[in-house]
C-alpha cells in the first residue's frame, strides 16, 4: 500500500499557506444553476458535502458580487443578507466533514443582457463591443447580450468595492476564503485582454493598465479579509467569451509576478490546452513560466484526469489539480484516484438544468463491495 500510495501524487499532502490539505484534488468553481432567484438552496448542502473530504479544498460555483453581475438563470449571489444566511448552512456541511471551502466571487461584465440586469439596464465591461451570440452548453439553445456599456473611471472604485464587500459577506457566510473569478470573457478578464478592453484611460493599452482593475480588486479584497483567505482564476491563454489576447504568455506572466506583492494564498489558472468549454487540444504554450514566476500555491484546471494530474505533480508543475466535470459526476473522486476505480461518465444535459436532483446529487459513489474488491 506505502509504494502505491507513494505513485498517487493526487493523494499526497500539501499545505497552503495556514491550510492543511491532505491531498491535492481540489473541487473546481462549477456553475449548477440550481440557486434560485439568487439565492443558494438547501440542496446545495448535500451536492457540496458529498464532495468534501477531511482536509480537501473545494471552490464553489460562481457567486455573483452583485445586482448587475448576473448573466444567467439561477446563480448565487452574496451581495444580500438573505444569500449569506442561505449560504451559512452550506458552509457549515463542508466544515462538518473538515473540508476547506472557498467562494469563487464573480462579475459577468458584458455577458449578460438587459434580462438580468437591474431596471432593464445595459451590462457593464471595459467596452461598448457586443458580444456575438453564444451556443449554450446543452448545444441547442443560444445566448444573447446586450450591448454592454463602459464605465467610466469614476465607476470602477465601485466595482472593485463590490468585490471587497462580497469577500467580507463570503467570511461572515463561514467561507475560509474567497477566490476572485478573473477569467473565462467575464468582467476581470474583460479589462485583462485586448481583445475586448479598448479603454483610452488608465485602465487600457499597456499590459500594466489592463491588468490594473484586476489587482485594484486584488488589493482591496486582501486588506478587507487578508492575503491568507484570497486566491485567484485566471485564464490568459482561453478564448472563451471572445476575449483573447495577442500575448497571452505576456499577461500571464505580468499577473504573476505583480501578484506576489499582495502575498495572495493562491493563483488558479487555466490550461492553455483548454480552448473552448470540453476541448481539450495540444498547445505549445505552457503555464509553467507563471508557475515560476508566483510565489504561492499553484492551481492547475483544464481537463485533467488520474494520469496527467499525476505527472503534472510529479514534475512539479503545480501544486494543486482542480478537476471539474470528474468530480461532478464522481463525488467520491479522491477514493476512486486511490483505488484507481472506473469513473462514472457525466451527462452534460443534467450540468445546468434547476432539478435539485437529477444531474446534481444522484450520482452514485462506489459502493462497499467495489471498495474491498477493487
Amino acid at each position: 500500500m506505502g509504494d502505491k500510495q507513494e505513485k498517487i501524487n493526487l493523494l499526497t499532502p500539501y499545505k497552503m499557506g495556514k491550510f492543511d490539505l491532505s491531498h491535492r484534488v481540489v473541487l473546481a468553481p462549477l456553475t449548477r444553476q440550481r440557486s434560485y432567484g439568487n439565492v443558494p438552496q438547501p440542496h446545495a448542502i448535500l451536492y457540496y458535502s458529498q464532495r468534501t473530504t477531511k482536509g480537501g479544498l473545494l471552490i464553489s460555483e460562481a457567486t455573483g458580487i452583485s445586482d448587475t453581475a448576473q448573466g444567467y438563470p439561477e446563480t448565487p449571489g452574496i451581495w444580500t443578507k438573505e444569500q449569506v444566511e442561505a449560504w451559512k448552512p452550506i458552509v457549515d456541511a463542508v466544515h462538518a466533514k473538515g473540508g476547506i471551502f472557498f467562494c469563487q466571487i464573480w462579475h459577468v461584465g458584458r455577458v449578460s443582457n438587459t434580462g438580468y440586469q437591474p431596471n432593464g439596464q445595459a451590462p457593464i465591461s471595459s467596452s461598448d463591443k457586443e458580444l456575438t451570440p453564444q451556443l449554450r452548453a446543452n448545444g441547442i439553445d443560444v445566448a444573447r447580450f446586450t450591448p454592454p456599456r463602459k464605465l467610466s473611471t469614476d465607476e470602477i472604485p465601485l466595482v472593485v468595492n463590490d468585490f471587497r464587500l462580497a469577500a467580507r459577506n463570503a467570511i461572515e457566510a463561514g467561507f475560509d476564503g474567497v477566490e476572485i473569478h478573473g477569467a473565462h470573457g467575464y468582467l476581470i478578464d474583460q479589462f485583462l485582454k485586448d481583445a475586448i478592453n479598448d479603454c483610452t484611460d488608465q485602465y487600457g493599452g499597456s499590459p500594466e493598465n489592463r491588468c490594473r482593475f484586476a489587482l485594484e480588486i486584488v488589493d482591496a479584497v486582501v486588506n478587507e479579509i487578508g492575503a491568507d483567505k484570497v486566491g485567484i482564476r485566471l485564464s490568459p491563454f482561453a478564448s472563451y467569451m471572445e476575449s483573447g489576447d495577442s500575448n497571452p504568455k505576456a499577461l500571464g506572466l505580468y499577473m504573476a509576478e505583480s501578484l506576489n506583492a499582495y502575498k495572495i494564498v493562491y493563483c488558479h489558472m487555466v490550461e492553455p490546452r483548454m480552448k473552448s468549454v470540453g476541448e481539450k487540444v495540444e498547445c505549445p504554450h505552457s503555464l509553467v513560466p507563471m508557475r515560476k514566476a508566483f510565489k504561492g500555491t499553484f492551481i492547475s484546471a483544464g481537463g485533467y484526469d488520474m494520469e496527467d494530474g499525476n505527472n503534472a505533480l510529479a514534475e512539479n508543475r503545480t501544486d494543486l489539480v482542480a478537476y471539474g466535470r470528474l468530480f461532478l459526476a464522481n463525488p467520491d473522486l479522491p477514493k476512486r484516484f486511490e483505488l484507481n476505480a472506473p469513473l462514472n461518465k457525466y451527462n452534460r444535459e443534467t450540468f445546468y438544468i434547476p432539478d435539485p436532483v437529477i444531474g446534481y446529487t444522484d450520482y452514485p459513489f462506489l459502493d462497499s463491495k467495489e471498495i474491498k474488491t477493487t
